[in-house]
């Protein structure tokens, strides 16, 4: 990766321009052209470098609630859980982990009750009833920023 796709990478994850034209504010504090930053960030984003650019909103501050979810996943259920959590916008994120509860995902909803209600229609959906819902008891807010200027 060339110095210039790091340095736009180190802008965007903190600081995205909110406005009509972000990619030509974001050029300007970067001394570029918009199109090339434009492109850039196209390119980023198809290679997978990049997996979204948008908000990030605290939840709790939204009234909304979250939880983390652990699963004993059968391999053979993986594409299947795939379909299945693409079918709810509360899925924020899951991963693999060489454990027994082998699928970790978090779920950010308005209340308790609708998170309730979308493990039990994925334990509809798949059959799978060992899953642990962990809510956290207390938070711990970590800011993963990866800068790689150097």
């Amino acid at each position: 990766m060339d110095k210039t796709n790091r340095k736009i990478l180190d802008e965007i994850q903190k600081d995205f321009p909110v406005c009509q034209r972000p990619f030509k504010a974001l050029a300007e504090r970067l001394n570029m052209d918009e199109d090339e930053v434009f492109n850039r960030i196209c390119d980023l984003k198809a290679r997978g470098i990049i997996r979204r650019i948008g908000a990030s909103f605290d939840s709790r501050r939204l009234g909304w609630t979250s939880t983390l979810v652990a699963m004993k996943l059968p391999s053979y259920l993986l594409e299947k859980i795939q379909d299945i959590f693409n079918q709810y916008d509360e899925i924020t994120h899951s991963y693999l982990r060489d454990d027994e509860y082998n699928l970790w995902f978090t779920v950010i909803a308005p209340s308790k009750k609708r998170i309730s209600s979308i493990l039990s229609e994925i334990e509809e959906k798949t059959g799978i009833s060992e899953m642990l819902n962990l809510p956290a008891l207390q938070r711990f807010k970590v800011e993963a920023i990866f800068r790689l200027r150097r």
